[in-house]
C-alpha cells in the first residue's frame, strides 16, 4: 500500500511540473473546415504558442517552485514547453497552408 501511495504521489510531481498543452498538428477532420472556421483554429493555434512562450519564463511562479523545491521538474517543463511550442507553431503552419489551397 505504502508503495502504491508512494509511486501514485512521485508520478503526479512529474506529471504536474509539464503544463503547457502540446497540440495535434494535424487534426481529423482539417480539411473539412470553412475559411472561418480554420481561422478560428490558427488563433487557438498561436495562443497555446504565447502560453508556451510564457511558461518559458524562468520568472514565472511555476518554475521558480520547480527549481527550488523539484529541480527535474524543471527540466520536464522545458521540454515540455519546447514540444508544445513546436506543435503550436507547426499546426498553425499547417492551417495556412489549407487555408490557401482553399483560397481563403
Amino acid at each position: 500500500m505504502k508503495k502504491t501511495i508512494i509511486t501514485l504521489l512521485i508520478l503526479f510531481i512529474l506529471t504536474a511540473c509539464a503544463t503547457p498543452t502540446v497540440v495535434n498538428i494535424i487534426g481529423p477532420n482539417d480539411n473539412k473546415l470553412t475559411c472561418e472556421e480554420l481561422s478560428k483554429e490558427i488563433e487557438i493555434a498561436n495562443k497555446y504558442a504565447d502560453e508556451a512562450q510564457e511558461a518559458k519564463k524562468m520568472s514565472s511562479p511555476h518554475n521558480i517552485g520547480a527549481i527550488l523545491f523539484f529541480l527535474p521538474g524543471a527540466g520536464v517543463t522545458m521540454k515540455n514547453v519546447e514540444e508544445a511550442l513546436i506543435a503550436a507553431k507547426e499546426r498553425a503552419l499547417h492551417l495556412n497552408r489549407i487555408k490557401e489551397k482553399k483560397g481563403c
